[in-house]
């Protein structure tokens, strides 16, 4: 067992691929017995280039063929696994894919739901409030209706059930009570907890979550029913069934053979509900007479996940959940601490944001990269109103794409624009000289890109407080933070992602200097 702390710029990705070719070449472990795990299929594609170009060097026998079955997503080993032992069901996740025999994505790469999830989610509430009286009061509680007229008996015709938009505090926006049921579930199941199990009366919360969660248990059972009827399963579902098969033997050695040799990338962004489903795998793989290892690399600074169930948590307490054996019963630990990316500038700045964060792995980036003269870290521009200043914003976009090219920089994209949320984005762009090398795009989706410069509009505030999933989170037991201080956490995380990619310089644009940028502000 062996984790790694990659910081920012530190050559996670080379370490990998040079980690994967030890193995292979000097150690001679079959590539059937070793799977590189990584977060996205782009992601996947980026190391499969490298692996096959570093092998060939080396003169090792290993084709594109090989290197999709050695570096996949959680969801597409999970695939493999499902078509041998649950009946290669179709996944409820590539609804409305274009090419639904695709590679599985990670879920956590998608946006909204589709129209053909949306559909059989509210199906799945139209079945429910039709049938059981119990949820259509909880329902009308809910949306703060009249209680429900009770359908006469004999009657062809279904009530109707309300579609009313509902909003749950701590949620950023209202949603149909199909798609909140649906957010929340998928959230306790990626803590490792079930539906069908959750005690409200047990829960921490007010009655309005309790309410909530009872509903929820109920659309929940009709909702699986129906994806059973028409041959559909979640990923999630999957987890939890293989984690259940294998603790009860039911998983032949050759079918986990590919998992004895696993490395993760961005350990960091991975749930409760992955780690249970590694425990199983390697109790399963131990009573078969198996020695399994495990590489853990990431970096808990760079966890930007939570809303969605991960924990850099799991990463820090990597050794309670992954005993080793042994007197010291602890994990080979590294930290690459040499950032090969960014100016010093810009390093420190990113720590100086992280100062608030509760729980992390200490650690003090170096730069390799040496200062020029106009480098500079977060020049932060304060009252700023994105209306009323557009043009000066586009202006300071064209000067810094003239200053990458004065510098005949290396990289590919000038200018890299960031925001937490889509609409600045898109009314900047709107107004932007297309030719100009520039990339906008959300700080969630730029994690692993970097840019000459890195201008940031908005700001990364943490949420309102949300009662039900702190209750969740307590209740799963992982965690020792709570979810409202594991997203003030990770609201100072994202902005550390987001000046990390940068390598010479840094703009940050916000109205009012407050949480990461008021850290800046009093540098």
């Amino acid at each position: 067992l062996a984790r790694i702390f990659a910081g920012a710029g530190s050559g996670k990705s080379t370490t990998l691929v040079l980690r994967v070719v030890f193995m292979l070449c000097h150690l001679g472990v079959e590539p059937q017995r070793l799977t590189v795990i990584s977060f996205t299929n782009a992601s996947c594609a980026q190391l499969r280039e490298q692996l096959l170009r570093v092998l060939a060097h080396w003169q090792y026998p290993f084709d594109a063929a090989q290197a999709r079955q050695c570096v996949r997503t959680f969801h597409s080993a999970l695939g493999s696994l499902a078509r041998e032992v649950l009946g290669n069901p179709r996944w409820f996740e590539q609804l409305d894919d274009r090419d639904p025999a695709a590679e599985p994505d990670n879920p956590l790469a998608a946006g909204r739901l589709r129209p053909a999830q949306q559909r059989l989610l509210k199906q799945a509430y139209q079945q429910c409030y039709a049938a059981s009286p119990a949820f259509r009061a909880k329902t009308h509680k809910l949306l703060e209706l009249p209680p429900p007229a009770e359908p006469e008996e004999g009657a062809r015709r279904q009530p109707k059930a309300p579609l009313e938009p509902f909003k749950l505090a701590g949620e950023f926006q209202a949603l149909p009570l199909y798609e909140a049921f649906h957010a929340q579930a998928g959230f306790a199941e990626s803590l490792g907890l079930r539906v069908e199990r959750l005690d409200s009366g047990k829960l921490e919360c007010g009655l309005r979550e309790k309410i909530f969660v009872e509903a929820m248990a109920l659309f929940w059972a009709r909702f699986q029913a129906l994806l059973r009827e028409e041959g559909l399963m979640t990923f999630d579902a999957a987890f939890q069934q293989l984690g259940e098969r294998m603790a009860g033997g039911a998983l032949a050695e050759t079918a986990l053979a590919p998992f004895t040799h696993l490395l993760i990338d961005e350990f960091q962004d991975v749930s409760p509900q992955i780690v249970l489903w590694l425990q199983a795998l390697h109790r399963r793989l131990a009573t078969q007479g198996t020695a399994p290892s495990l590489m853990a690399i990431g970096d808990d600074w760079q966890s930007i996940y939570g809303w969605r169930g991960s924990s850099p948590e799991l990463f820090i307490d990597f050794d309670r959940h992954f005993p080793s054996r042994g007197r010291g019963r602890k994990s080979a630990l590294l930290v690459l601490e040499t950032n090969y990316r960014s100016v010093e500038p810009i390093i420190r700045d990113g720590e100086k944001v992280l100062a608030g964060v509760r729980f992390k792995q200490d650690k003090t980036c170096r730069a390799f990269r040496p200062i020029q003269p106009g480098d500079h870290g977060v020049k932060l521009v304060q009252r700023f109103d994105l209306r009323a200043q557009l043009p000066k914003l586009l202006a300071e976009i064209r000067a810094q794409c003239e200053h990458a090219a004065a510098r005949e920089s290396s990289e590919r994209t000038a200018v890299l624009l960031l925001s937490r949320r889509n609409e600045p984005l898109q009314a900047i762009q709107a107004e932007l000289d297309r030719a100009l090398p520039v990339k906008g795009m959300t700080i969630h989706r730029a994690k692993g890109l970097q840019a000459e410069v890195a201008i940031v509009v908005d700001d990364c505030l943490p949420g309102e407080k949300h009662p039900l999933r702190n209750a969740l989170y307590a209740a799963s037991g992982f965690f020792r933070n709570s979810y409202d201080q594991a997203m003030e956490d990770e609201s100072l995380r994202l902005a550390y992602v987001a000046i990390t990619r940068g390598v010479s310089r840094v703009l940050w644009y916000t109205r009012k200097a407050q949480g990461a940028t008021a850290l800046l502000a009093r540098r």
